[in-house]
């Protein structure tokens, strides 16, 4: 592929140039920022699901039947996800991430805060739950395009050998956006519950709006990406990316997907059944489950740049593929001391269950998904694997449970068996998924059409100041 004069400022050209480390900079905050807007708001509305939802807007179904409801809700906007994935995917890989990025955070802000001022169940009957609804298909489909945005235009911009450590910094954004959420939650665990549901619940939805502003105002000041700018100078860019990637990429998404089936399913189960199970089946107290799930992504903030950091050393797939097992050998183990109600052993087993399995498979992930697109649909693959997964593996995840626990009497082992099959899935995705490390994200191909050797599937060898500053800018 020939260069333009656009290459300067690329992470392909190797040039230690400030107005590229600049715009690296504004594009990890604004990624960051994005990120914990969306993962707020979903976290947020998980824990809502799981411990004040079913009362204010399901009342008359009494609290079991209340619990499998609001769940059903927290379901519908991962079922829109897609939908959002697919419509601003084709736009972004059209007409660049940046516009893409400013339309997502204001829809999905704007929903949240808007379920801040719902009436209740009590207070307009069924259109309480009609109106949460429509809301939550809003969040659904800004949330559907954010992510996959953020992550495709984050790794577009970083350096090529360090590619998934930066492409790591956005998501912890997710965990900051989680921890917000639950420390909020656990000191609404603290209050009298008839302060709760009459008006303290609202508050936190409320506190979007002033995330929002941030998010814009960032955005506003963004750069184009440099991968999407070369694919404009070369008159490169798809005019039915929704086509193309369906024609071209379909076993890359059947692969994306899979890969997206433990972490994304065992972060729903342990954020938000695993809350639901301790709080109402165990009966512990309810800010304990957000308290674990708070130190949870505080842990997450520390591994998943340093998954991100070890895929660029030793592979996306082989570090991935650790965080599966790490997953699957804590399964059994971790739902079975939970069912046992003790507080020393709720918090850390949920923390460290959601804090380290979980984020090592997504700090690989954030790189590794990207770099299996090529450029003409990037940002469409990208939202397509991740949302079509966060459907099956996220959004039914906590519904699927409390059906389980309906069937089974509220036990606790076809939990545990209902995360070791999604973790198996994403194991054997891991085994046919081709290594994508250090690859050029210029390529108009996936990687599994590539047939190449290269960096990309050899360590890294850093041994003095000028190989690590060579491999910065590399």
């Amino acid at each position: 592929m020939s260069t333009t004069g656009s290459d300067a400022q690329t992470p392909h050209s190797g040039s230690n140039d400030p107005e590229y480390a600049a715009n690296l900079r504004r594009a990890t905050l604004a990624s960051s920022v994005g990120s914990a807007l969306e993962y707020y708001d979903f976290a947020l509305y998980g824990l809502a699901s799981a411990l004040v939802f079913g009362q204010l807007f399901f009342p008359a179904l009494g609290t079991g039947a209340g619990i499998a409801a609001s769940f059903a809700t927290y379901a519908v906007g991962f079922f829109a996800r897609p939908f959002g994935g697919l419509l601003f995917g084709a736009i972004g890989d059209k007409f660049g991430r940046k516009t893409v990025l400013l339309a997502t955070v204001g829809l999905m802000g704007l929903a949240s805060t808007l379920v801040g001022v719902l009436p209740t169940g009590e207070q307009i009957g069924v259109w309480a739950p009609i109106l949460l609804v429509i809301l939550r298909v809003a969040q659904g489909l800004g949330a559907g395009a954010e992510q996959a945005g953020a992550t495709t235009l984050m790794a577009e911009y970083a350096p090529i050998r360090r590619r998934g450590y930066f492409s790591a910094l956005p998501f912890v954004g997710i965990m900051a956006g989680t921890i917000l959420a639950s420390v909020v939650f656990f000191f609404v665990g603290l209050v009298d519950v008839s302060i709760v549901h009459a008006w303290l619940w609202r508050l936190p939805f409320l506190v979007s709006i002033i995330l929002i502003g941030v998010a814009v105002f960032i955005r506003l000041r963004l750069r184009e990406s440099p991968a999407f700018i070369e694919l404009e100078a070369q008159e490169q860019v798809a005019k039915n990316p929704f086509t193309e990637v369906f024609t071209r990429s379909w076993r890359t998404i059947l692969r994306g997907i899979g890969l997206r089936m433990a972490e994304n399913g065992g972060s729903a189960l342990y954020q938000t059944l695993a809350v639901s199970f301790i709080t109402n089946v165990v009966g512990v107290a309810p800010w304990q489950g957000p308290l674990a799930i708070a130190i949870g992504a505080a842990l997450g903030i520390l591994v998943i740049p340093i998954a991100g950091a070890l895929s660029d050393r030793f592979g996306r797939m082989p570090v991935y593929r650790v965080g599966s097992i790490v997953q699957f050998v804590l399964a059994i183990p971790a739902w079975y001391l939970m069912s046992l109600g003790q507080l020393w052993l709720i918090i850390p087993v949920l923390a460290i269950t959601y804090g380290i399995g979980v984020n090592i498979m997504l700090g690989a992930q954030c790189a590794a998904m990207p770099e299996l697109f090529g450029n003409r649909h990037r940002y469409i693959g990208v939202a397509i694997s991740r949302e079509f997964s966060a459907v099956i593996a996220g959004g039914i995840a906590p519904f699927v449970g409390a059906a389980l626990l309906s069937a089974f009497s509220n036990s606790w082992w076809p939990l545990a068996v209902y995360v070791l099959v999604l973790t198996a899935i994403t194991f054997v995705a891991t085994l046919l998924t081709p290594e994508t490390r250090a690859r050029d994200l210029r390529l108009l191909t996936d990687a599994i059409d590539d047939s190449f050797d290269d960096v990309s599937s050899r360590p890294l060898r850093i041994t003095s100041r000028a190989d690590a500053k060579a491999a910065f800018f590399e």
